[in-house]
């Protein structure tokens, strides 16, 4: 397979202790493992590179959204499967294992728990960066995990699975107290313990059960999108991405305009080859967008209202313009520009002139990164 034409940069090496090489003793197995990545931090930091060398995986499987902008621009060869790391695994027949770098040592140990939970007659080896740990969870292959810690020199851990209880209930655990939560990427409020309890309600939505401060808009905007699958929601805590995306010119002039509503993490699956621009509505999902967008040089209209809780690096491709309502919520205004965008190819440029024009001075723009001699005063 051939690097993607949009990636930009190799991250540096991680700075890792010498590692040996497999004794002949050490049993190992006949077929290269899949590695199924997780993350963005473990692309950012160069470890997704240095694993690959060192394992030599026949395949290479990135899960997660943000995981994919940085992966894309790692200049890796590997696939993309939008599904969450269990999915992905459940599927794949041959020996695997989950490569992961959590933010903390002990969230990244509670991520493979839940993998694990997950697996429950098959098992999970994980290699854990933050801690350099190869995890065997429950019936997790042990022969592949002793290989593994082997080639990388990871110490071997066993995990014990402890995921559980209430299937109504989703525990998100290793928060900090502080950071934004959010579900299938819609802030519902802010961690004020290491774990947050949510729980279906009846009729409908979810609510907090514990550790949780509330954004009550957050969690009337979810109730907006239907029933919530809680054990397959899309749940998590503190920033998406630390680092900065890398940036590309605008590519696609005329196309269509692609509307995303307060669903950042639907972005990959909206965004297709003819799409010159993106809608994007509300404060966090324009931050999502702005940063995934970046680097494949798609530009961003996005449209705020002051509430984002900064999940992300906030960064636009040229031809971005954000506006920010003006005594009105974003929701509205965004649904009143949404149906400017019909399904029909647009001169994007021209198009954001006429959003600003039918606005007027309902918005205030606060990020403009066109060509200066067509910007709006």
């Amino acid at each position: 397979m051939r690097q993607p034409a949009h990636c930009h940069r190799i991250p540096p090496r991680p700075v890792f202790q010498e590692v040996r090489d497999v004794e002949a003793d050490v049993p190992r197995h006949q077929n290269r493992p899949v590695m199924v990545v997780h993350g963005p931090e473990i692309f950012d930091s160069g470890e997704a590179s240095w694993l690959i060398d060192r394992i030599c995986p026949s395949r290479t499987i990135v899960a997660g959204v943000m995981a994919r902008t940085a992966a894309e621009e790692s200049c890796l060869t590997v696939e993309f499967q939008g599904e969450p790391p269990s999915s992905v695994i459940r599927k794949i027949s041959d020996p695997v294992f989950l490569a992961n770098h959590g933010k903390t040592v002990e969230s990244g140990r509670v991520f493979g728990d839940i993998v694990a939970s997950r697996l429950p007659m098959r098992g999970l080896v994980q290699v854990e960066c933050s801690n350099r740990t190869v995890y065997v969870w429950d019936s997790g292959d042990r022969v592949l995990a002793t290989t593994l810690s082997h080639l990388t020199g990871f110490e071997l851990t066993r995990g014990v699975i402890t995921c559980c209880g209430d299937m109504r209930e989703r525990m998100i655990r290793g928060c900090i107290p502080g950071e934004p939560v959010y579900v299938n990427g819609i802030i519902i409020g802010r961690a004020t313990a290491g774990t947050v309890v949510l729980r279906d309600r009846d009729g409908g939505g979810i609510e907090p059960v514990s550790g949780l401060s509330p954004k009550f808009h957050g969690l009337e905007k979810l109730g907006w999108r239907g029933t919530i699958d809680l054990t397959t929601a899309w749940c998590k805590s503190g920033s998406i991405r630390s680092a900065p995306p890398q940036h590309k010119e605008q590519q696609v002039q005329r196309g269509n305009v692609v509307v995303i509503d307060h669903c950042g993490h639907e972005i990959y699956q909206r965004v297709l080859h003819d799409c010159c621009g993106v809608l994007a509505i509300g404060d966090d999902t324009t931050a999502v967008c702005g940063h995934i967008c970046a680097h494949r040089g798609i530009p961003v209209l996005g449209i705020v209202d002051g509430d984002r809780d900064t999940i992300v690096t906030e960064s636009f491709a040229p031809g971005s313009v954000v506006v920010m309502a003006q005594g009105e919520r974003d929701d509205d205004i965004g649904m009143e520009v949404a149906s400017l965008a019909r399904a029909v190819p647009v001169i994007w440029d021209e198009w954001v002139d006429l959003v600003l024009r039918v606005l007027k001075n309902r918005v205030m723009v606060v990020v403009d990164t066109r060509v200066k001699s067509r910007a709006v005063r």
